[in-house]
């Protein structure tokens, strides 16, 4: 297991090539996230939107998975779900040892309450968001989750665009390319295996743009953070997100 000491540095320095310099405040929080709970930022635990740090799904599963967490159920609470309406909640409960009382957490879900690009999916945000609370109460957490926000914030701390003229295709609507980003996003793309077509079409719907060359560097960071969250959870829920692009066949006559 890495260090206390080891994570906070790295950390540190990965935190700033992605967000620039942040203010002093913010880095003694991500220290403290750091020697507490041995969060990442790399590893994709971590995610500053908005001025504030969020903890992620895989970030809460792993503190769970290093803290020897016994069990983990789930259960659909039939009674206030609306399935019709696409209405879900769900009661986690996180056993910390077999002897465990469990900690309880609940978690809701529907149209209006989820970014547009999962609508259909809110039966698993709902238990994501179940299990996200109950492992927060069990582990003494106290930062939210990002998947219980009910879209990704639309502003976030970001580095500044570099002027670079070399790089194609630009990401913004300036012309100006940003290596960085688009590296970000071809690594997320090789490492999950995912359709680079079918990812540039999304990423586009996602910021609002015909294409994603037009898109702003703010918009196109808020895609990979999306993007890469969404990998990590649910693969197979992405995929059928993205399969959703793909030209419909032709029927011959």
């Amino acid at each position: 297991m890495r260090k206390p000491s080891g994570t906070w540095r790295t950390n540190a320095r990965y935190a700033r090539s992605i967000w620039g310099q942040l203010p002093s405040s913010t880095m003694e929080v991500l220290k403290q996230l750091s020697r507490r709970l041995c969060l990442s930022v790399a590893g994709g635990d971590l995610l500053f939107l908005d001025g504030k740090w969020y903890v992620t799904h895989s970030g809460l599963l792993r503190i769970a998975h290093r803290r020897r967490c016994s069990c983990i159920k789930t259960v659909i609470q039939d009674r206030i779900s609306d399935p019709q309406s696409g209405r879900w909640v769900f009661k986690a409960t996180v056993y910390k040892s077999p002897r465990s009382r469990g900690f309880v957490g609940y978690g809701d879900a529907d149209p209006s309450n989820v970014s547009s690009l999962v609508h259909g999916a809110e039966m698993r945000v709902a238990e994501t968001r179940a299990v996200n609370r109950a492992l927060r109460k069990a582990y003494g957490i106290g930062l939210c989750s990002v998947e219980e926000l009910g879209s990704l914030p639309s502003r976030s701390v970001l580095p500044p665009p570099k002027q670079d003229r070399s790089c194609s295709p630009p990401m913004n609507g300036s012309g100006n390319g940003h290596p960085r980003l688009r590296d970000r996003l071809c690594l997320l793309i090789r490492k999950h295996r995912l359709d680079a077509g079918l990812v540039k079409l999304y990423a586009a719907e996602f910021c609002g743009t015909p294409v994603l060359r037009d898109a702003s560097r703010e918009k196109v960071e808020s895609f990979i953070a999306h993007l890469a969250e969404w990998a990590e959870r649910d693969r197979d829920g992405l995929l059928c997100k993205l399969n959703s692009y793909s030209p419909a066949p032709e029927v011959s006559a």
